[in-house]
């Protein structure tokens, strides 16, 4: 088994596909499909490929740190308490534990993560 993996932008095999949970959902009709790609052997930390269409959802974090590289599409991310920011392909960043905010999907994003789960 190697220890090097190669995360594949434009998976050929079937995502998981999921909508948000009803307490979440603030506006829109978004749908998420996820192409889980890695795991650690406890199931800490997972690393794939993300996909949300456009639409308005609570993003709570709790005790999960993720890494996020956003590949194609438009989003921006309110903080709760704090500033909105847009990211686009290209772009990084975190959502560090205990993040409570807004995620608004503009245009259909796809993205390469990496959660940590307590």
């Amino acid at each position: 088994m190697s220890l090097l993996v190669t995360i594949d932008t434009n998976p050929d095999f079937a995502p998981k596909n999921a909508v948000p949970a009803p307490e979440r959902l603030i506006s829109g009709n978004p749908s998420f499909k996820t192409w889980a790609q890695d795991a650690s052997k406890n199931e800490k930390v997972l690393t794939g490929v993300w996909e949300a269409t456009p639409g308005e959802t609570h993003s709570i974090k709790g005790t999960t740190f993720e890494f996020c590289h956003i590949l194609s599409g438009l989003i921006e991310i309110e903080e709760k308490d704090g500033e909105t920011r847009r990211y686009r392909a290209g772009d990084s960043f975190v959502m560090k534990p205990g993040f409570v905010g807004i995620w608004r999907t503009i245009e259909t994003v796809r993205k390469i993560y990496v959660c940590h789960y307590d």
